[in-house]
């Protein structure tokens, strides 16, 4: 019993002896009192209703404590000894308001029931206006996959360098948190690339599709980087004159076939791939790495996307075997089947997953 309880003759008894549905009354009336002028409390009166309401609360009924709760939480001089009890209790319904947005809350109070309570309670604390780090580093340590979500799904949340790293890492296999962090504002660009070298190409272009234009041409420039880090070491390849060739066979009408095999036989690499380009609708830097790999199904694909004749398609294999390997007549003779028995609606679904990729 507090001194504020005793100072009312027979509130002592029913806080001791007192069914919930008295205590409850009780309280309601009260807490009816601290409302009428809650603007204009001074801190002595605040004090003295906290001393009542923290002995009647909590033994008053369910739907009394609910009630109380719901209705303290959106006042900043409401009684911190009563909020901090009903932020603590374990029943959600309770602590679930004054978790999700009282003031008077602070983050040691925040932290501690964080740590301390279970998932509901750290999901009804994610939808705080503001959450500080001290806050979610244990968001992100604690809680569930839901918890988590909302968490960086929340504007006003601050996340610290090592929960960054976490989200990140477990958004890897969790495809709506991805597009939760790929929408936040203090998304990083390190951050980002991050976020997309860990994710799938159909998340990547979900995700692409929902953010706002400036982080539309980011993610592009971030799976660039992604793909060049990508390339096996060495010196890169300057495209940039076989492009200006191609666009200007292009501008001509010339660009076609026959002058992709010219380009091939030629061994004109550069060139070739820049044309493959520009006539698939791949990407150059996608369509290099891929040709540059260690098998030339590539080529066969796009051959038959391109419906390209079998002399230009052996010209470019032997460009991608190099002038200085010689491949096998029976090699050769086996690409060729392969060619003719390649499906041309499955050599389409490859080609246009390949071209997927230059939106993310």
């Amino acid at each position: 019993m507090t001194v504020a309880t005793s100072l009312i003759p027979g509130l002592d008894d029913i806080v001791k002896r007192g069914d919930p549905r008295r205590r409850g009354e009780i309280a309601r009336a009260i807490s009816e009192l601290f409302f009428q002028d809650s603007a204009n409390l001074r801190p002595e009166l605040i004090d003295l209703f906290d001393n009542l309401l923290i002995d009647l609360v909590p033994h008053a009924e369910l739907a009394s404590r609910v009630d109380l709760a719901e209705r303290f939480s959106h006042l900043n001089n409401a009684p911190p000894h009563l909020v901090n009890q009903l932020a603590r209790e374990n029943e959600i319904m309770v602590a679930g308001p004054v978790l999700r947005r009282s003031p008077v809350l602070d983050d040691a109070a925040l932290v501690e029931i964080a740590r301390l309570k279970g998932q509901g309670h750290l999901l009804a604390m994610t939808e705080r206006p503001a959450l500080s780090p001290v806050i979610t580093d244990v968001l992100v340590e604690r809680g569930d996959r839901d918890v988590v979500r909302r968490a960086a799904g929340n504007a006003g949340a601050v996340f610290s360098p090592g929960s960054y790293s976490e989200l990140i890492k477990r958004a890897a296999q969790d495809g709506v948190l991805t597009l939760k962090i790929g929408q936040r504002r203090d998304l990083s660009g390190e951050n980002l690339k991050q976020l997309l070298d860990g994710t799938l190409d159909v998340i990547r272009r979900r995700l692409s599709s929902v953010v706002n234009p400036a982080r539309q041409v980011e993610i592009k420039r971030a799976m660039v980087a992604i793909e060049e880090a990508a390339l096996p070491p060495g010196p890169r390849r300057d495209f940039s004159a076989a492009q200006r060739t191609v666009l200007a066979l292009h501008r001509e009408g010339h660009l076609g076939e026959s002058a992709l095999l010219g380009f091939a036989k030629a061994n004109k690499y550069e060139e070739s791939i820049a044309s493959l380009s520009a006539m698939s609708g791949v990407r150059l830097s996608v369509l290099d790495r891929l040709i540059a790999g260690d098998r030339y199904d590539p080529i066969l694909i796009l051959g038959r996307v391109l419906n390209l004749g079998w002399p230009t398609v052996r010209a470019l294999i032997l460009l991608w075997y190099g002038p200085h390997r010689t491949p096998a007549d029976a090699d050769i003779e086996a690409a060729r089947v392969n060619f003719m028995r390649l499906m041309p609606t499955t050599a389409e679904r490859v080609v246009n997953f390949w071209r997927n990729r230059q939106t993310i």
